[in-house]
């Protein structure tokens, strides 16, 4: 599994030009699974995210969680993140699980951030062609992997 996150100061998630998600502060999470991933892959990422320390506190030093400062979380499935190019220019996506893995996982993630991240969730739409909209604070952009 695969998730990039990025603090925001605001962001959205439309399709067909209509929003259907939104979020002020917080993080904007891009989840990619692996064919191999499960619940376990997903627990892990949830609490991860859930308890970096990527926002400021007084001295501007980060040291708060999303909890922490009153953010939201927007939570997008992104399956390019598997995206291969090391040969060619055309990216393979062989190590993205199908959508018949990747969606369970997807709901699995959004339930678990709805059920212990204690803020606001708010998602895209599983496999539909998306425009996600964001403004980047500072910027603070992490790729982590289990």
């Amino acid at each position: 599994m695969r998730a990039v996150i990025q603090r925001v100061k605001s962001a959205s998630v439309a399709v067909d030009g209509k929003v259907i998600g939104r979020i002020g502060r917080g993080l904007l999470v891009l989840a990619g699974f692996a064919p191999s991933d499960g619940k376990e892959q997903v627990r892990w990422m949830c609490e991860k995210v859930v308890r970096l320390r990527i926002f400021g506190d007084e001295a501007g030093k980060m040291n708060r969680s999303v909890a922490e400062v009153g953010g939201e979380i927007l939570v997008i499935s992104q399956f390019t993140l598997y995206g291969d190019a090391a040969k060619g220019n055309r990216p393979s996506f062989t190590e993205a699980a199908a959508p018949a893995v990747a969606e369970p996982l997807y709901d699995e993630m959004v339930r678990r951030f709805r059920e212990t991240a204690n803020v606001p969730v708010a998602t895209g739409s599983f496999g539909a062609e998306m425009e996600v909209a964001l403004v980047n604070d500072g910027p603070v952009t992490i790729l982590l992997e289990k």
